[in-house]
């Protein structure tokens, strides 16, 4: 079998934009000024709470500016500027507020807390006419970004299956904050396959999920484990299982995206979660049916780039271009963007409830 040829990164905009950060934190460190750096585009200046904080990232960065203070950040923004918020989800309202209207704006997920945090973003970026996105990058990690084409070209037939397996042993001592809440398995993690999932499929007409603590985490009060089933009826089926507690090594370690189709099937493994912050190398392996319906062995084939940082370019290279007028299309465009927090209000709904009780004799 010939070796496939899929796209693998994202369309650039044919005229980058200065990007301003509001919020200079960890996910910006790692993964947004890594990801801009390949693609090329400038970061104008930026400001965070933290004096000391937004210094290092000067330094570190070579940001040209770094703000005093909100209100000077936005006099001083040149006038095509894409905002980059990454903030506390409980502070996106205030921010956004204050952005005068019709702004360019990237917003860092989740869309707020909860589903009214989201709708009142929402309701804010229609209000002031702001062409925003959530920053729901996965979608753009090369491997996907190949899926997607693959998919797309009929080359494994009908979608009838995508699961996303999480068995890892994540580091949840990196992010404090993350210890205070009371969501946050489905919240700030799982929230990803859940949007992924949406960007193939839409979204499920009903979700049943359950997510637990783990008894080796008790301080993490917000859920640890969690599983997922997306109901899209009888095909395809969709899950997401994740558990962040397997400290028995990492040869056992799972992290992996998996779909079938009627003609064949891929399977992504996703390195950065195992053994992380390090990682392991990804993996994208396929098989297909020849024309005689008989399967092909598994192959591999070579992606150029991960999630970190390479898909952080597409999330910001996608609103450029809507901004721009080079596309009418804006994947995770805020509207979007509350389909998939209200998947996961659904899957918080649904663990509330609970099952239904066995019947007795």
């Amino acid at each position: 079998m010939t070796e496939l040829n899929l796209r693998q990164s994202a369309i650039l905009p044919e005229k980058p934009r200065p990007i301003i950060s509001i919020g200079l934190g960890g996910i910006v460190h790692d993964a947004h000024y890594p990801a801009y750096k390949i693609a090329g585009f400038n970061v104008a200046g930026g400001f965070d709470l933290n004096a000391a904080r937004a210094s290092m990232m000067k330094d570190k960065f070579d940001i040209p500016i770094i703000y005093e203070s909100l209100e000077q950040t936005i006099e001083q923004a040149p006038d095509n500027v894409v905002y980059d918020v990454a903030v506390p989800g409980n502070i996106i309202v205030d921010i956004l507020t204050a952005l005068p209207d019709r702004s360019t704006v990237l917003i860092q997920k989740p869309m707020g807390n909860h589903l009214d945090e989201a709708r009142r973003i929402l309701n804010i970026c229609r209000d002031k006419h702001l062409v925003a996105a959530i920053n729901f990058q996965l979608r753009y990690a090369p491997y996907i970004i190949a899926a997607r084409d693959m998919i797309d070209q009929g080359i494994i037939g009908e979608l009838y299956d995508i699961e996303a397996r999480m068995q890892i042993n994540t580091p949840w001592h990196l992010w404090d904050f993350l210890f205070q809440l009371p969501r946050m398995e489905i919240l700030y993690h799982s929230i990803h396959y859940i949007d992924l999932i949406r960007s193939f499929l839409g979204t499920p007409r009903s979700v049943y999920a359950k997510t637990i603590p783990h008894p080796s985490a008790p301080s993490l009060k917000g859920g640890a484990r969690s599983m997922i089933i997306m109901d899209y009826g009888d095909n395809p089926r969709a899950n997401v299982m994740t558990n962040h507690n397997h400290s028995y090594g990492i040869e056992k370690q799972q992290s992996y995206f998996k779909f079938e189709g009627s003609k064949g099937a891929l399977k992504i493994s996703a390195g950065l979660n195992m053994n992380y912050p390090d990682g392991v190398p990804d993996k994208f392996e396929y098989t297909t049916t020849d024309v005689n319906n008989n399967e092909t062995p598994w192959q591999s084939l070579d992606i150029s780039g991960s999630w970190f940082p390479e898909a952080f370019i597409g999330t910001m290279a996608s609103l450029m271009r809507k901004a721009n007028g080079e596309t009418d299309e804006l994947p995770t465009a805020v509207d979007d963007a509350f389909q998939t927090m209200a998947v996961v209000e659904a899957a918080y709904e649904s663990n509330k409830s609970g099952g239904t009780p066995i019947p007795k004799e």
